[in-house]
């Protein structure tokens, strides 16, 4: 007989594509191959690599994204470390920013001054150059996608992570729990819902998670341990997702507790009142980190120590034995979630 044909994947409404798409239209598709690319465009990988020499960049590229609601200094530093998150992960040093900034004409000086200044001071902090760039205003370009930028993180081979390096009995670490992203964004986008809904104190605290959605510290202090084999930020979908798409692109199987996902008091609590699932929700600023058993400990101790709350949740097993979660017991085969909650109660809440 033959094989029935698998139903293809749509573009989602909002969000990223689904593998599916990516896997049938994007991947087939990707210009001249070149033995000097290490790292192509994958599930699960949030940075390409290029070897030159005994020495790599890392280097990935993502929207300049500014909310105005934010204020000019707050949107700016959420654009910038949602650029830079990505090759943290790499295990290498982030050095290098190209940025081309397509603006919306009403955009004034002042908040473009704002916004630069704040671009600045982080590239300061975290020991970053500005290497080149596009500056213009351009009818048609509107917020919250005001261009693009690359970042480039340098270091050698052997510095370099990713899913060649995981190996069988990994334990699998989470830092700051679920839904990191989507707390403080809609705290901070619509904080009328989340007083009705628990309050003036309830808001300010879920306003509070807004600067835990970078990983550029948790990578600045796992990347001193050898044993950190593998780094992901939990973005689109959230730590399912994330997971999911490791597990995927590394051909390995998951077994995880989800009773042991470390879960912020105010989070459960935004999670609990708005009706949603938080382990599917878009957490920017959440690490997921595959790491040598030996030193799985160790790490954990280190980022505690510098107030990042972190976890062993699980560990690597065999492809064989598939994706599992286990809760109260229970266990259950991890799917790629259908929708991230985020996007369905940004629409809500703006209407």
């Amino acid at each position: 007989m033959p094989k029935a044909k698998r139903p293809r994947e749509k573009l989602p409404e909002l969000g990223k594509i689904h593998p599916g798409f990516f896997d049938r239209v994007i991947y087939p598709r990707l210009g001249v191959k070149d033995k000097n690319i290490i790292i192509g465009p994958q599930h699960g990988v949030d940075y390409g690599v290029l070897k030159i020499g005994n020495n790599c960049l890392a280097m990935s590229t993502d929207p300049f994204f500014i909310i105005p609601s934010f204020g000019f200094k707050k949107a700016a530093w959420f654009g910038f470390h949602i650029i830079f998150c990505d090759v943290a992960v790499s295990g290498l040093i982030p050095k290098y920013l190209t940025i081309d900034l397509n603006l919306p004409p009403e955009m004034k000086e002042s908040e473009l001054k704002e916004i630069w200044e704040t671009v600045h001071a982080e590239s300061k902090k975290y020991n970053i150059s500005v290497l080149t760039g596009h500056t213009a205003r351009y009818t048609g370009c509107n917020y919250p996608m005001v261009g693009g930028a690359t970042s480039i993180a340098v270091g050698t081979l052997k510095e370099l992570r990713g899913p060649h390096k995981v190996k069988m009995g990994d334990k699998v670490i989470i830092t700051k729990g679920p839904a990191i992203e989507t707390t403080g964004l809609l705290a901070v986008l619509f904080p009328h819902k989340f007083i009705e809904a628990g309050g003036k104190d309830f808001q300010k605290e879920a306003e509070g998670v807004f600067y835990q959605m970078s990983v550029m510290d948790d990578c600045a202090i796992a990347r001193n341990f050898e044993g950190v084999h593998v780094m992901h930020d939990a973005t689109e979908c959230g730590i399912w997702g994330g997971l999911y798409e490791m597990a995927r692109v590394g051909n390995y199987g998951l077994a995880i507790e989800e009773d042991l996902i470390p879960i912020q008091p105010v989070i459960k609590k935004t999670a609990e009142l708005f009706k949603f699932d938080p382990f599917c929700a878009i957490s920017e600023g959440t690490l997921i980190a595959m790491v040598d058993k030996k030193e799985s400990d160790s790490v954990v101790k280190a980022l505690n120590k510098k107030g990042i709350l972190s976890q062993v949740v699980g560990e690597v097993v065999p492809e064989s034995k598939g994706l599992k979660i286990t809760k109260n017991g229970t266990e259950r085969t991890l799917k790629y979630p259908k929708k991230d909650p985020y996007w369905i109660l940004a629409a809500e809440f703006s209407k």
